[in-house]
């Protein structure tokens, strides 16, 4: 017997307790038209319920439908690196993961996240819990742009970068959702669409503000990364807390429906912040009541209110239909893209047809996973300073000094939205490093990494009587996260004066690892002979520690692994170089408009390696293309040694005599690859025909004719802080 056969009936028999087999459970219909006539089959009431239950404070998920058999549902789980709250595999922090520059990378992180999700809901449901974070409907990745350094929630983000972000968005998406052809692994969500890159709490607060960007900017930087998740067919997207050019986003129809619906091509479901609704009326004041607000919202496509109050202010919507302010029609349109995701999951399906349906927990903290979280975190190092190539650390060790607040603080080593802390799969810097040594004496300087109550006298003793010192400095989620602006670029509390107080006192060059979601002033360390290398490590999570032995020291076999993360947004020099964070124009912000005065501090995509880089034989094919077409971009890369190490190609360009305003560099391809040691790899890339387009005020997106320039090489051309290695320069031809 046929398997779809035998699945129809093993279908009638198990949900014989509602009567026949309804056609929302026919596996052999389309899902267009099972969720027609799930859907169809629903009283308003019920609909409105499903609307307004989509977790949050409250918490209330979908309620279950029992005279159609269907259950109850939980779309609120966060997952940006790991299964929130729960007892998961912790991976790297977003940012950090947006230094690996590398796709396959993100890929592998989120597939471990949604199979976890997937076991945890599936052990949930048998159990009956339906608490926040059981769910498989994730609300990661985090899509804004890092366009302050200042911004609380820089680590939850993908850079500063719009292709970059969209590219590592993409691999998530895809990563999570899996490659199964009917059914979602588990089913991932962009946030937050719209304009949402700070403030948090400073210098105003984001329940008030509106963001203001010209069309240009929307388009050119703060909706592409957008668009290339709808692409990998993300399934929700969540609207922001803020007003987007005047009008609370979660109620601006002209962004929800006509951009990223019908432009874009969107088609799963919006998810409000968590009390956005509410927000609009008691924050922005642009409604009145609330029922105006959720009328609002559902007219301008919003599907599913994640709620910061009980009850739901979607649950008014009964109300918005009895008086005239929404249609019925919109209410079944709106109530349909919950219900196709939910398909998509299996959850109408018998089990034996979705070959996600059996995951046990036993993959959670599994040796896959654990692993995946090891090579992820040696993936965002970032190598910052390597004078007189003092890493890797190349013999046994007498004595050790660890030192700072980070040193041994496993809780700030996490970041925000993470899984609970599982202290025996995980290791800090003291524990992973100190097999390095003989001896190793440890001293946090601090009680917290806001440092305000510093002891020197064990720091300067224990760095003055080392041969090898390793200082740990940085913050938590407290200093800089959601609802948590900083004020400055200064390392908190006394953290400073940590530093200065280990360099004077130290017979050698310090090490130092920074711990941040953002960049800070480290400009004395860049400069000073006492520090002898700088690594920004991120939030790196659970495999902090094993990853940076692999990277620290050549280890027994006279093998280490060289770091090659790459800065995923620009270093400035001091708050000189950032225009002021409620300013959402693009001029002088990031790389793309960079203005000074100077240089930054570090450039975007920076990042230095235990090997050296050389780059030759660059060909552009075709150098004169037609309007249209892609070019395909080859170039040799020649590691001299002496460490096999990854290296991370990046191809710009930019429109040198262009009559409309564009960035001034765009990065358009990027890969990461291993590069032996003395043997050349030949490494293709392609700028793809969009990337060429520029912005017109009137036209929207064109070609115009003219010159490219095409730079490639391990970093931005022109650089005053430089890796050392060569970028390359072509020009492509563009025929309209």
């Amino acid at each position: 017997m046929p398997l779809v056969t035998r699945t129809l009936l093993l279908s009638l028999l198990l949900i014989g307790c509602v009567g026949a087999l309804l056609p929302f459970r026919n596996v052999s219909l389309s899902w267009e038209e099972r969720v027609d006539d799930l859907v169809s089959r629903l009283t308003l009431k019920e609909m409105v319920l499903q609307l307004g239950s989509g977790g949050g404070v409250t918490p209330n998920p979908e309620p279950a439908i029992p005279r159609l058999g269907i259950g109850v549902y939980q779309f609120d789980t966060e997952c940006l690196h790991g299964v929130m709250n729960m007892k998961t595999t912790t991976f790297p922090q977003a940012i950090g993961l947006s230094a690996s520059f590398s796709e396959e990378m993100v890929y592998l992180v989120a597939e471990a996240i949604g199979t976890e999700a997937r076991a945890v809901n599936i052990d949930s449901v048998k159990h009956g819990d339906y608490r926040p974070f059981t769910g498989m409907s994730c609300l990661a990745p985090f899509m804004n742009l890092v366009r302050d350094p200042l911004w609380g929630r820089v680590q939850e983000v993908y850079s500063e970068d719009p292709y970059l972000s969209g590219l590592l968005a993409a691999a998530y998406v895809k990563g999570m959702q899996g490659p199964h052809p009917r059914y979602f692994r588990a089913s991932s969500g962009c946030k937050v669409v719209g304009l949402y890159s700070g403030p948090e709490n400073y210098p105003v607060s984001r329940f008030g503000f509106n963001a203001v960007a010209s069309e240009r900017d929307l388009r050119l930087s703060y909706f592409p990364q957008f668009k290339a998740c709808i692409d990998a067919g993300t399934q929700n997207l969540m609207c922001s807390y803020y007003r987007t050019n005047g009008i609370p986003t979660c109620m601006n129809k002209w962004l929800l429906t006509d951009v990223m619906r019908k432009e874009y091509g969107f088609k799963g479901y919006y998810i409000t912040d968590e009390g956005a609704i509410q927000v609009a009326v008691t924050g922005h004041h642009y409604y009145k009541t609330i029922l105006e607000a959720v009328a609002a919202a559902a007219n301008a496509g919003v599907n599913l209110e994640l709620p910061g109050s009980n009850p739901p202010a979607f649950f008014q919507l009964t109300t918005a239909v009895e008086q005239g302010m929404v249609n019925v029609s919109t209410i079944v349109e709106l109530v349909k893209p919950l219900f196709y995701t939910r398909m998509r999951l299996g959850e109408f399906d018998p089990p034996e047809l979705n070959p996600y349906s059996n995951i046990s927990t036993s993959v959670i903290e599994g040796e896959v996973h654990r692993e995946i979280a090891v090579q992820a975190a040696i993936k965002t190092y970032v190598l910052l300073k390597n004078k007189d190539s003092i890493l890797p650390l190349k013999s046994k060790i007498g004595k050790l000094a660890i030192l700072g607040p980070l040193a041994n603080n496993l809780g700030a080593l996490y970041g925000n939205y993470n899984p609970v802390i599982l202290p025996q799969y995980a290791k800090t810097p003291l524990q992973g490093l100190s097999t390095l040594a003989s001896k190793v004496s440890y001293a946090p300087g601090c009680d917290d990494p806001f440092c305000k109550n510093y002891n020197s006298t064990d720091v300067k003793t224990f760095a003055s009587s080392a041969d090898v010192v390793i200082v740990c400095l940085g913050t938590d989620s407290r200093f800089e996260g959601e609802g948590a602006d900083r004020r400055d670029l200064m390392l908190p509390g006394q953290q400073g004066q940590l530093l200065s107080d280990v360099t004077a006192s130290s017979k050698r060059p310090v090490i130092l690892l920074l711990f941040t979601g953002g960049p800070f002033d480290v400009a004395f360390a860049k400069d000073s002979d006492q520090v002898g290398a700088i690594i920004h490590c991120f939030f790196p999570g659970q495999a902090t520690g094993d990853a940076l032995l692999r990277v620290v020291a050549v280890d027994g076999s006279g093998s280490v692994v060289s770091p090659a993360g790459r800065s995923p947004y620009t270093w400035p020099k001091s708050l000189d170089q950032v225009p002021p964070m409620v300013n959402y124009s693009m001029e002088g912000r990031t790389y793309r408009y960079f203005k000074g005065p100077g240089q930054p501090l570090y450039p975007f995509g920076y990042g230095l390696s235990y090997a050296k880089f050389s780059y030759s034989n660059l060909v552009l094919n075709p150098t004169t293309v037609k309007a249209g077409g892609n070019v395909v971009v080859n170039v040799t890369v020649t590691n001299s040694g002496p460490y096999d190490s990854d290296e991370v190609i990046q191809v710009y360009i930019n429109w040198p005599d262009c009559p409309v305003l564009m960035p001034k560099l765009q990065l358009v391809a990027v890969a990461r690859q291993t590069i032996a040691v003395k043997y050349p790899s030949v490494v293709n890339l392609i700028i793809h025909a969009e990337q060429m387009r520029v912005w017109d005020d009137n036209k929207g997106f064109i070609y115009l004719p003219g010159l490219l320039n095409v730079y490639v090489g391990g970093q931005q051309p022109d650089q005053e802080t430089s890796t050392g290695s060569n970028v390359l320069h072509g020009s492509i031809n563009v025929v309209v």
